[in-house]
């Protein structure tokens, strides 16, 4: 499997888009990076071919209707979250 993924910074919302083959090692590897520290996995998507997932991954950096439409359809999901939720 590989998994194209969202993080979302709880201070700034700022959103960072990822894929990986591992999702658990790589979110991991992003909370040792000072600018990622804290960041929450907000959303991910599974692809049974690495192809599959480069190709989204690009379409959600690239295409600005993609991303919004996505993060339109977790809006609500996202308000819920307690935006201080991993911070230390």
């Amino acid at each position: 499997m590989t998994y194209v993924y969202l993080l979302q910074s709880p201070k700034t919302k700022q959103i960072y888009i990822g894929f990986t083959e591992d999702l658990k090692r790589r979110f991991n590897e992003h909370q040792q990076l000072q600018k990622h520290k804290g960041w929450r996995l907000i959303y991910y998507e599974a692809y049974l071919r690495r192809e599959d997932a480069v190709k989204r991954e690009q379409m959600l950096k690239h295409y600005g209707n993609a991303k919004q439409s996505l993060l339109k359809r977790l809006e609500a999901s996202l308000k819920d979250c307690d935006p201080l939720e991993g911070v230390e």
